[in-house]
């Protein structure tokens, strides 16, 4: 009989690229996890990876394998999840992973109410925005509190369920002194230095395509990830930073922030589990938590001045 924690490890392997990488989000050794796969090999009579450059990679017996181990895990999870129906309780430990810019507005709050209303569970809170929704289909985390802009492509993997959260605008942010709370066309920003996240990110992404849309090619004058970073250079007055509401401190010293008015830019923040026909409820009440945060965000002013 097939080995179930054999099985995840090839599914590991599959999507990690390497068994070093695999071992590594496992927290087992490269060892372990290769004489595991050697044992699966054996049950099945045939090799299951190839080398390919410094990766691996699944032969033809091992594609066909691990479709079947992805129908297998889904079915064991699909048991726990009736059984946890059964219990009725929630559980004892659950892991999210969310994006840095939702910690203090939801994320916080949605723990501390979780802490609140159900103090025996544990919720392990992975704050990344790389590979989120990845994660969640390895069974590596639990819920995702995650993001989509608006202009791009819903690329949400198959078996993934989102709900949606909060519409999320991107705002204008400059320092207290050098303008006022009316409404800004993205066009006056042509000639200003901006603070702006990477082009590869999806927030940088976004605010380029704007920018072009606007007729212009934005004056990317510091290039960061860090909020704080932005935050703190438009505060100094030394460029305009466009930011996403729900990344801003509602008590943040001098900074002033304007909605854009004709080219607005906004994020669509989600909470995404794998998907059950039974839902869980440890993570039925973590989404809870994330959707009330949200709604209490939306009444939360931002600075304007």
């Amino acid at each position: 009989m097939l080995d179930i924690r054999r099985l995840y490890m090839l599914k590991t392997v599959a999507a990690r690229g390497s068994i070093t990488a695999a071992a590594q989000s496992l927290a087992l050794s490269a060892g372990a996890v290769s004489q595991q796969l050697s044992a699966l090999r054996h049950d099945v009579g045939v090799d299951l990876l190839r080398p390919d450059g410094r990766s691996v990679a699944l032969t033809e017996a091992g594609q066909v394998l691990l479709e079947h181990a992805d129908r297998i895990l889904a079915a064991v999870e699909e048991a726990e999840s009736a059984i946890a129906v059964v219990k009725g309780t929630v559980g004892a430990t659950t892991t999210l992973a969310a994006l840095p810019s939702t910690v203090a507005r939801i994320v916080a709050p949605a723990l501390t109410a979780l802490g609140s209303h159900h103090p025996q569970l544990t919720v392990t809170c992975l704050v990344t925005d790389q590979a989120q929704l990845r994660e969640l289909t390895l069974g590596t985390v639990d819920v995702v509190l995650g993001q989509r802009y608006h202009h791009l492509p819903d690329a949400t993997p198959r078996g993934i369920e989102v709900s949606p959260l909060l519409d999320d605008p991107l705002l204008v942010v400059t320092a207290a002194d050098q303008a006022d709370e009316r409404p800004v066309d993205l066009r006056e920003l042509a000639t200003h230095p901006l603070a702006v996240p990477p082009p590869t990110t999806d927030c940088g992404q976004a605010i380029l395509q704007a920018c072009h849309q606007a007729g212009f090619a934005p004056t990317m004058r510091y290039i960061t990830a860090d909020i704080a970073a932005q935050l703190t250079l438009a505060r100094a007055g030394l460029a305009t930073a466009l930011i996403p509401r729900t990344a801003i401190d509602p008590t943040t010293p001098g900074i002033r922030t304007a909605p854009i008015a004709d080219h607005p830019i906004q994020r669509l923040l989600f909470a995404a589990t794998r998907h059950t026909q039974t839902a869980n409820p440890t993570t039925t009440a973590v989404i809870a938590a994330l959707s009330t945060a949200a709604r209490q965000d939306r009444t939360t002013p931002v600075p304007l001045a």
